[in-house]
C-alpha cells in the first residue's frame, strides 16, 4: 500500500532508497502477555537478540581503524560485559517466565531499574555509566523489534538506504556521516535543531516531525524523500516513482550548473564584493568547504569533538584537529567556535542531557566553559596552539554579559602565558569575537564591540530566545519564524550597528543559507554570510544576481511592515 506522510524539509533534494530502521531504548515499547506454551519461544527470541547484539560488537571491533583511538574498542568491551552481566542477561528471562511478557518488555524493565540504581551512586563518573546500560539495551532492543544498528549501506544510486528514527540526536549525525546514506526521517524534530543543522551538513535530504513514520514502515520498505516539499512517499506507484526520478535529474543537472560559478568571486551587480564562508563541524568537512569555493571556514562547531565518547578530547587531539583545518584551508579564516554543549548536544553520550530544568537557558555553551575554566584552557590552548598554521579566530558563543568577556579574554591570556613558558608558538593578534545569539547581547551590543574584534549573529539561538520557542520541539515549529518583525528588527539593527562601528559581521545562522532571505539580508547591509556548504553556491548565484541599490529600499519595505502575510509578499517581490 502506498501513502504519503507529510513532515519540515530540514534539507533539500530528492532521494529513493529502501527503509533502514534505527531504534532507541527511549522510545516507548509495546507490552503484552504471552501464551503460556509461547514462554520457551519468547526467550529464545530473547537469546537469540542478546547473542545478535554481542556479535554486532565483536564485528565492530574487528573492524576499528588501527589508527583510531583506543577509547573505541574499550567503549565496545564495556557494552559487551554489560550484556553478558546476568542483570540483563538472565533477569529478564525470568520476568518472562513468572509475568508472560514479550521480551522486550521485560528487557527495558531491567534496564530501568539498573538505571535508578545509577542515579543513586554519588561519583558522577559512575552515575554517568547508566548511559552505556542504555546504549547497550538498545542494541539488543533493535534486534527484537527489528530495527537495525548502523550498518554500512550499499552505495549504488539504485540501494541507497534511508534511515527512518523516531529521534536522532546531533551526536548519532555525526556517526552517520562515515556512512553513505541516501537521506534521514525522524518523527519528532524541529527545523533549526542541531540534528537537523547536521543533516544538512551532509547534503543529502532530510525531513523531521513525521510523527508516525518509526511505527508504519517496514524495514526495507521503498521510500521516496522529498526533501523539497517535506514528504516521505512509501511504497510510490510507478508512475510517481518516474516523477521523481525525472525530478532527481533535473536537480543533478541544477547541481552541475552552479558548480561553474566555484571560481566566479562573489559580488553584486553592482560590484559589492560579498564573502561567502562555509560552517563545519568535523576536520574533515574542510574537503566540501574547498570544493565549494568558500573563502574560509566561518563557523567550526568544535563541540561534535567532544560528542559519541566518555571522556574528553585532551590538547593534543584537539589541536591537531584544528591545525589541520588550519592547514587545509591554506591561509583563508577558520574561526572556531569553543565549545557548545547543552540543549540538544549533551556530552557523555547523552548521560545528563535533561537533568536541567531547561537546558535551553541553562548552564551552556560559555557559561559551561567559565565553570569548567581548565577544560575551557585546554581548548585554548588548543586553539592558539592551531593558529601558528594559519588565519585561526576565536568565537565565544551566547554571551550576554561583560563579565563573560572579560573572564574569557583573562583565560585566553593565561593561556598565552602557559604556551610561552612551553616555548610553544601561537599567533599573538589572534582575534576573539562573539556569537550575537541571546537579545540581550543584540539589545547592549555597545557592551560587546568594545571588547571583540568581530560579531556573529547566530539567526538560530537568536529566534529561538526571542521568540520563546524551543527550536528542536516540532509541537512549536510552526511557531519558529526569521521573519518575525521582532528578528528582523534584532538583526538589521545588529548589522547596522556594527557596520557603523566599523566592527566586521557575520551571519553564520541558518537565515544565511536560507536562498529566500538572501536578498533581505544584502538589503539589510549584511556582507559576509556562513552557510552549509552544500548551501554556498545557489547562495553565490543570487548574490551575482542582485543589484543592491535595488534591494535595500526594498528590504526596508520588509522591516517596517507587521503583517505576516504582506511580509511574505513583499520578500516574494523581493526575490522575483
Amino acid at each position: 500500500m502506498n501513502f504519503v506522510l507529510h513532515g519540515h524539509a530540514v534539507s533539500t533534494g530528492i532521494t529513493v532508497g529502501y527503509a533502514h530502521l534505527v531504534a532507541t531504548a527511549r522510545l516507548e515499547v509495546a507490552h503484552y502477555e504471552i501464551a503460556p506454551d509461547a514462554i520457551d519461544d519468547e526467550i529464545e527470541r530473547f537469546d537469540r537478540a542478546m547473542r545478535a547484539a554481542q556479535k554486532d560488537l565483536e564485528d565492530l571491533k574487528a573492524h576499528i581503524a588501527a589508527d583510531a583511538p583506543k577509547e573505541f574498542a574499550a567503549f565496545l568491551d564495556l557494552h559487551r560485559m554489560i550484556l553478558s552481566d546476568s542483570a540483563l542477561s538472565v533477569v529478564p528471562k525470568d520476568l518472562i517466565r513468572t509475568r508472560r511478557s514479550n521480551a522486550e518488555w521485560a528487557l527495558v524493565q531491567q534496564m530501568e531499574r539498573l538505571v535508578e540504581r545509577f542515579e543513586e551512586i554519588e561519583d558522577p563518573y559512575l552515575r554517568e555509566r547508566k548511559a552505556d546500560v542504555q546504549h547497550a539495551v538498545e542494541r539488543v532492543l533493535k534486534q527484537l523489534m527489528g530495527a537495525q544498528t548502523v550498518v554500512e549501506p550499499a552505495v549504488s544510486e539504485e540501494q541507497k538506504l534511508i534511515v527512518v528514527a523516531h529521534d536522532l540526536s546531533p551526536a548519532d549525525m555525526i556517526l552517520f556521516k562515515r556512512h553513505r546514506y541516501g537521506g534521514f526521517v525522524t518523527d519528532v524534530g524541529g527545523v533549526t535543531s542541531h540534528t537537523a543543522i547536521v543533516a544538512r551538513s551532509l547534503g543529502i535530504p532530510a525531513i523531521v516531525g513525521l510523527h508516525h513514520a518509526f511505527q508504519t514502515i517496514s524495514e526495507g520498505e521503498l521510500v521516496i524523500v522529498d526533501g523539497e516539499r517535506g514528504l516521505l512517499v512509501v511504497n510510490p506507484d510507478p508512475v510517481v516513482l518516474a516523477e521523481y526520478r525525472e525530478r532527481q535529474a533535473e536537480l543533478k543537472a541544477e547541481r552541475q550548473r552552479l558548480k561553474k560559478l566555484k571560481k566566479t568571486r562573489s559580488t553584486t551587480e553592482d560590484g559589492t564584493p560579498i564573502e561567502l564562508f562555509a560552517n563545519i563541524e568535523l576536520p574533515q568537512d574542510t574537503a566540501e568547504v574547498l570544493d565549494a569555493g568558500a573563502e574560509g571556514v566561518g563557523l567550526f562547531r568544535t563541540e561534535f569533538m567532544f560528542l559519541n565518547r566518555k571522556d574528553l578530547p585532551g590538547e593534543e587531539e584537539q589541536f591537531e584537529a584544528y591545525r589541520d583545518v588550519a592547514q587545509a584551508m591554506k591561509g583563508r579564516p577558520v574561526v572556531l567556535r569553543t565549545l557548545d554543549v547543552g540543549a540538544d548536544k549533551a556530552m557523555n553520550g547523552g548521560a545528563g542531557q535533561h537533568t536541567m530544568p531547561n537546558p535551553a537557558m541553562g548552564l551552556r555553551a560559555i557559561r559551561f566553559c567559565l565553570a569548567e575554566p581548565q577544560m575551557f584552557l585546554t581548548q585554548l590552548r588548543a586553539i592558539l596552539r592551531a593558529s601558528h598554521y594559519g588565519e585561526v579566530r576565536i568565537l565565544l558563543p551566547m554571551v550576554a554579559h561583560a563579565h563573560e568577556i572579560d573572564q574569557t579574554l583573562a583565560l585566553i591570556q593565561q593561556a598565552k602565558q602557559q604556551l610561552e613558558e612551553r616555548d610553544q608558538p601561537y599567533d599573538r593578534a589572534v582575534q576573539v569575537g562573539g556569537m550575537i545569539e541571546i537579545p540581550a547581547a543584540a539589545l547592549a551590543l555597545p557592551i560587546f564591540m568594545r571588547r571583540l574584534q568581530f560579531l556573529s549573529i547566530g539567526t538560530n539561538d537568536l529566534i529561538q530566545y526571542t521568540l520563546a520557542i524551543d527550536r528542536t520541539d516540532d509541537a512549536v515549529a510552526h511557531l519558529y519564524d526569521p521573519l518575525h518583525p521582532a528578528v528582523l528588527t534584532l538583526v538589521a539593527n545588529t548589522i547596522q550597528t556594527a557596520t557603523r562601528g566599523g566592527m566586521p559581521i557575520a551571519v553564520c545562522g541558518e537565515m544565511a543559507g536560507d536562498l529566500q532571505l538572501t536578498r533581505l539580508l544584502l538589503g539589510l547591509g549584511l556582507r559576509n554570510f556562513s552557510m552549509h556548504p552544500s548551501q554556498l553556491l545557489p547562495i553565490k548565484e543570487r548574490v551575482l544576481n542582485t543589484n543592491l541599490a535595488e534591494v535595500q529600499p526594498a528590504a526596508q519595505r520588509v522591516l517596517r511592515n507587521t503583517d505576516p502575510a504582506k511580509t511574505r509578499d513583499l520578500l516574494a517581490k523581493l526575490n522575483s
